[in-house]
């Protein structure tokens, strides 16, 4: 199960408070430039995703879909969550290599 080691570096990162979670925070953390790596649920409204992906565009923060809304608020500890913003390079990148790595096992 790959998508456990993903949604685990999002619970470490969000321990380690170098993440963000819902909407308001992670539009500002994209804003403000702190976010490295936005992550959206496969779930989320057609509204939400062209929101993120044009605002991460505009801002040149990477965005990815994964999981669902319910998968990424339990890996924080959160109820539902749609956005997620990762806040620290070290941690975006190796998120960023395991979706890579997810994506050539399949």
């Amino acid at each position: 199960m790959r998508q456990n080691k993903v949604l685990s570096l999002l619970g470490m990162a969000m321990r380690g408070r170098n993440l963000v979670s819902g909407e308001f925070q992670t539009l500002e953390a994209i804003r403000k430039g702190s976010a490295m790596l936005v992550i959206i649920a496969e779930d989320a409204s057609d509204n939400t995703r062209k929101l993120f992906a044009d605002k991460c565009s505009w801002y040149e923060v990477p965005v990815v879909y994964y999981g669902t809304k319910e998968s990424l608020g339990r890996a924080i500890g959160k109820d539902f969550r749609s956005s997620l913003g990762v806040c620290e390079a070290g941690l975006a990148d190796a998120i960023r290599k395991q979706l890579k790595e997810e994506q050539s096992a399949v």
